[in-house]
């Protein structure tokens, strides 16, 4: 070719439709070895890092493409040392077979003529011309990675690993052959104890992925899966490829706030801004929540308008911002953090803004045990997506304490006081709770 790794790599960088008119000016004879380079097409996270790594972990949703990044870099392997040794670990052995090996972007289909790549069920194990072997192993049999030896080893779908612990270990300490033995582990994650190993491991290191990165997938794939799962703890699991923990003893779970979210909110009678100062500037997060009294008699999370790092003027215009925007009759603001400074500081932004201060006698989690069981009760939803507050109403804990992302439940604590203004003030009220 005329053209070398340098336009190769300059033509991969492109956006899909530009890489293909930059292809087309090829003569036809070259165009074709192009279209067989994986570098072209693939997505920045579907190729091996770098940095040094032992560990290579591409964290990714459904259809993002880890099975073809995993199998291209199995057959690199094998072109490049004719004495490899590679492990191929899936969840099963007809994962696999039907998968790793045989699947649409499998092994078999990766490889070129070239590569002679066979696969030979008998021995379990794909053969390369090149002299290079890949063995199959099936997590469920962790004992048959006890004593083989390998230079390198892809691991596919690590979350759903069965009896995945002493699989892992006994491959890993059998990675002994060659001077930089190396692991790749291609996976939709799920909370699992393996996988926190993984994740803490040294040598480590991450790429990522979502579906709607894959500009290959059908529009209509894409489309039915963000219109099913957007926003749900599945969908952020299994298209966002995060890594959505449960924490034992929260007041709420994912499945909970999944079953209690809608599309839209019906008509709305009351709309209530709920505000959670900060105790300084820089620090924690201003929580800021919207909740709406539907006519129907139930609380539906509007909106979070949270900031981070804000000043008291940056907070206060957020909060009126927010106000403004749903159609806010009332703000109810926790007054602990400065007292009369927070109702000033909201006045002095928007002169006409409507604030109620209150002041909290007990704990977070004793102040959002009503809110949790008005969603258990089916009578409190979540309007879309709002994953930052998720994360943190699914770390506040039934016994008292807080185990989410970041210091303080701020989010939260701001939807747990509009929520109770909108549903439950004047209905028995709320424990621990003086207005001020």
């Amino acid at each position: 070719m005329s053209r070398g790794q340098d336009w190769v790599r300059a033509v991969a960088a492109l956006p899909v439709g530009e890489r293909w008119r930059e292809i087309l000016t090829l003569p036809p004879e070259h165009r074709a070895a192009v279209l067989r380079d994986f570098a072209v097409w693939a997505e920045p996270g579907q190729l091996p890092p770098h940095d040094d790594w032992a560990v290579w972990l591409m964290r990714a949703g459904r259809g993002f493409g880890k099975t073809r990044a995993g199998a291209e870099w199995v057959v690199q392997v094998a072109r490049g040392d004719p004495e490899a040794r590679i492990a191929l670990v899936g969840g099963t052995m007809a994962d696999v077979e039907r998968v790793m090996i045989g699947g649409e972007s499998g092994l078999l289909a990766c490889a070129r003529s070239a590569d002679g790549a066979v696969w030979k069920r008998s021995e379990q194990a794909v053969h390369f011309a090149s002299g290079a072997v890949a063995y199959g192993y099936s997590a469920e049999a962790p004992e048959g990675l006890r004593g083989p030896q390998h230079h390198a080893a892809w691991c596919d779908e690590l979350g759903k690993w069965r009896s995945g612990d002493v699989a892992w270990d006994n491959l890993v300490m059998g990675m002994r052959l060659g001077e930089r033995p190396r692991l790749v582990v291609t996976t939709t994650p799920r909370p699992t104890v393996l996988m926190r190993r993984v994740m803490a491991l040294p040598q480590l290191v991450e790429t990522h992925g979502t579906t709607r990165d894959n500009p290959y997938l059908p529009d209509s794939y894409r489309a039915m899966m963000e219109a099913s799962y957007a926003g749900t703890r599945l969908g952020r699991q299994e298209l966002d490829g995060e890594m959505v923990e449960e924490v034992e003893g929260a007041l709420w779970s994912r499945a909970l706030l999944d079953r209690q979210r809608v599309a839209v909110a019906p008509e709305l009678v009351r709309v209530v801004v709920g505000v959670d100062p900060p105790a300084g500037i820089g620090g924690d997060a201003c929580g800021i929540v919207a909740v709406g009294l539907g006519r129907d008699g139930h609380g539906y999370v509007l909106a979070d308008a949270s900031v981070v790092g804000a000043s008291p003027d940056g907070w206060a215009r957020a909060v009126a911002a927010c106000a403004e925007r749903v159609g806010a009759d009332r703000v109810v603001a926790e007054a602990n953090q400065g007292g009369a400074m927070v109702e000033s500081v909201l006045r002095a932004c928007e002169a006409t803004l409507p604030v109620k201060l209150v002041h909290a006698r007990h704990g977070k989690a004793a102040r959002a045990e009503p809110v949790a069981a008005l969603f258990e009760a089916g009578r409190a939803f979540h309007v879309g997506a709002l994953d930052a507050l998720e994360d943190e109403l699914c770390g506040l804990l039934a016994a008292g304490g807080y185990a989410g992302p970041g210091r303080s439940p701020d989010r939260a604590d701001a939807m747990v006081w509009a929520m109770t203004e909108v549903m439950l003030r004047g209905r028995g009220g709320m424990p621990g709770v003086r207005v001020v």
